[in-house]
């Protein structure tokens, strides 16, 4: 049988937390920039579309929009499939890291002592 035990440790401040925050805020933008740059490549590739193109295509994908242009390519269609599955998986996997600083202070906010 598990065992509850109250957790004893201090809130962080607000500049830790904020800090905490900016960080995971910092490494989804990251993602965010590198999730773009592979759907731009593949648009580039799969469709042979320019860089501008195939940006508006990314973002719009990336964003569950849907893309802009249609797509005339086999290896395309294909591509913008799993891109888009991938997208949908990474829109879950960044509002977790995002939220998960504030959802951490939240239950710790609860299971703090007030002494």
């Amino acid at each position: 049988m598990l065992k509850y035990e109250k957790n004893n440790q201090p809130l962080a401040s607000h500049a830790k937390f904020r800090s905490r925050l900016l960080t995971n805020v910092g490494v989804a933008s990251l993602v965010i920039i590198a999730a773009m740059l592979l759907g731009m490549a593949g648009y580039g590739w799969f469709e042979d579309m320019g860089a501008v193109d195939a940006f508006a295509n990314s973002a719009m994908i990336l964003s569950g929009m849907g893309p802009l242009s249609p797509l005339v390519t086999t290896s395309g269609k294909i591509f913008a499939g799993l891109y888009a599955i991938f997208c949908g998986l990474l829109f879950f996997g960044i509002a977790a890291l995002v939220l998960a600083p504030v959802l951490h202070r939240l239950l710790h906010i609860f299971h703090v002592n007030d002494k």
